[in-house]
């Protein structure tokens, strides 16, 4: 089984894997289905989805039914501006077939121009706001990526109280010195305040590049189940931190098998090793 944490100040104990659902992009409903199968098989009950994760609302809608109950639901807003975020607010709901999700986050909210929107008079963030005050969402989160997210989410937390972040973490990504000391600082911040850390790219390999791509993961993921499982255990080896699934549904029952037997973090050592032995590239400079 996958060990359970409290996601920060929510109340609900969450699976420390949680289900990235961008693994459903491009599924039939009756993949979909067989895949909520492999998530009650490790007992995973959190689930985060996007309206950009091509199909994967309209996957889902059709579990909640019956199973709203066993999953903490999250999903993410990308439109910038009040009118705009409120639309897709709606349609988010509606997609899923849900009255209430449990948390909205601000989807990839980086770049400064687009975050002086957002957090505006007159931004997404208001929409949430108010979303949260009508009862369509408990919770309020943010999310990103790229090597200055760490330091913009500090900069969103300090002009809002979120209740959750979500960036990338992996060994090859840590060793940007910048990146990694923003990083530190930014789950030092969140520990203080009891706000989730969501990570994702755990078993980011690098670029494409010239590459035929063979998942469906828009970075050339690790894939071999021992490598799988050094990633995985080093991001979980991080003290209160989530790891969210890689967007491949092949690759989902090996990394959950591998969050289900961690017991301790790889050494630094053993991960150099990984990474020169299986060409291991950051996938953000």
């Amino acid at each position: 089984m996958i060990d359970k944490q409290p996601f920060g100040r929510t109340g609900h104990m969450s699976t420390r894997a949680i289900f990235g659902s961008a693994a459903l992009w491009v599924l039939s409903q009756s993949k979909a289905d067989r895949i909520l199968g492999v998530l009650k098989y490790y007992d995973v009950n959190h689930i985060d989805t996007a309206p950009s994760y091509g199909e994967a609302e309209l996957r889902i809608g059709p579990w909640m039914s019956q199973h709203r109950h066993e999953f903490f639901l999250a999903t993410k807003v990308d439109k910038r501006t009040y009118q705009e975020a409120w639309e897709q607010i709606r349609q988010s709901l509606e997609r899923l077939q849900v009255d209430q999700v449990d948390l909205l986050q601000l989807h990839n909210l980086v770049d400064p121009k687009e975050w002086e929107v957002a957090m505006g008079s007159d931004g997404a963030l208001k929409a949430l706001i108010e979303a949260r005050d009508q009862g369509l969402t408990r919770f309020i989160g943010v999310t990103g990526h790229g090597v200055t997210v760490p330091a913009m989410h500090l900069r969103s937390l300090e002009r809002f109280d979120f209740d959750s972040v979500l960036l990338p973490l992996n060994y090859a990504m840590m060793q940007n010195a910048q990146y990694a000391a923003d990083f530190k600082d930014l789950l030092s911040l969140c520990r203080e305040r009891n706000v989730a850390v969501q990570t994702i790219k755990s078993i980011a390999k690098g670029e494409w590049g010239k590459k035929t791509h063979t998942r469906t993961v828009w970075y050339e993921p690790l894939e071999d189940q021992k490598a799988i499982d050094k990633a995985v255990h080093w991001v979980l080896g991080h003290e209160g931190v989530f790891l969210n699934t890689a967007g491949d549904v092949n690759l989902l029952p090996k990394v959950l098998d591998a969050a289900s037997r961690f017991k301790v973090a790889p050494s630094d050592e053993e991960m150099r090793e990984m990474v020169r032995e299986r060409g291991v590239t950051p996938l953000f400079t």
